[in-house]
């Protein structure tokens, strides 16, 4: 098993912290804010006994997967051995900047060198590294230790044998990365979360539904199919021949709605007064920090099921 260093102990953090102390390997937890470790492993002795109730821990109990987890006090101490490093410090590209040049100064030449950050480029941060070609981009669907697609992102000058490394390595501790050939604004989830978002703000925003109505369509609709396949599988099933006839048959059917999303929606404009009164008739602001639980109960249980669905599969 591996070294791992967590630079960085927050929510992302501790997540990561989890994953892969979980796969078996040496989770060392370093951040600059000398108390932040303590509580984020406070956080995870907390958790951990929801995981091993729904059978999330790999086989491990809460008490082996909390003995693979430890405190570095300085950065130098969290790189020794490490063979992958996850950072997750605040998105802001100076600090990355910052954390990365110490990161390629300290850490062994063949040690990936990973950032969490869910928006900014690898190459804003890299650029100037001597050690750029192991720098990538490895952005989580938080919680890792529930959702395991991550997204493996290269500058362009990062080494592709490193890439195929960190997704062996990902693979290895249950994840799915989303290997991607080359940078975008957005990576992969935010651009098609994002595709999904502007249309739910349009179609409230010119009245044809309410907010909770775009919700039931996603959560008892679509989401139904989405939570074991992708949208090209959905329609390669969803026509008689596959994905060509699919689109024979309803490419039509896009076309004409085309032109009618070529603006977009003011978020923060009159519009969000009447998403946040929906969404807070139906769950206070007091009630959010016990729903965001629920949430992460219902992953739980999904995760659980998903993983007993494929082994009954490779059976």
């Amino acid at each position: 098993m591996a070294k791992v260093a967590i630079v960085g102990t927050g929510f992302i953090g501790r997540a990561w912290a989890i994953s892969f102390a979980r796969a078996g390997h040496e989770a060392t937890l370093w951040d600059k804010e000398p108390s932040a470790p303590a509580a984020a492993l406070a956080y995870i002795e907390g958790l951990l006994p929801d995981l091993a109730k729904h059978d999330l821990l790999s086989g491990s109990t809460p008490a082996e997967i909390r003995a693979r987890m430890h405190v570095a006090l300085t950065l130098d101490q969290a790189l020794v051995g490490a063979e992958h490093v996850q950072e997750n410090t605040p998105e802001d590209v100076e600090q990355k900047r910052e954390i990365f040049e110490r990161l390629d100064a300290l850490a062994a030449p063949g040690t990936i060198l990973a950032s969490s950050t869910s928006a900014i480029l690898p190459s804003k941060f890299t650029k100037t590294l001597p050690g750029r070609a192991r720098c990538m981009v490895v952005h989580p669907i938080n919680p890792p230790y529930l959702i395991p697609a991550a997204e493996v992102v290269p500058a362009p000058w990062t080494d592709p044998e490193a890439i195929e490394r960190t997704a062996a390595f990902l693979r290895a501790a249950g994840h799915a990365p989303i290997v991607m050939k080359r940078e975008i604004d957005g990576f992969v989830m935010n651009r098609m979360q994002g595709a999904l978002l502007e249309e739910a703000f349009r179609l409230v925003a010119e009245g044809y539904v309410s907010p909770e109505d775009v919700d039931v369509g996603i959560r008892d609709g679509l989401a139904l199919r989405w939570s074991f396949m992708g949208p090209f599988e959905t329609i390669d099933l969803n026509a008689p021949a596959g994905v060509r006839d699919y689109v024979e048959r309803y490419e039509g059917i896009y076309t004409a709605i085309f032109p009618t999303v070529q603006w977009r929606a003011d978020w923060a404009g009159p519009i969000l007064d009447t998403i946040e009164a929906d969404r807070r008739a139906k769950t206070p602001a007091e009630a959010l920090p016990e729903r965001q639980r629920w949430r992460d109960r219902r992953l739980m249980a999904l995760a659980a099921h998903k993983r007993r669905a494929a082994s009954d599969i490779g059976t």
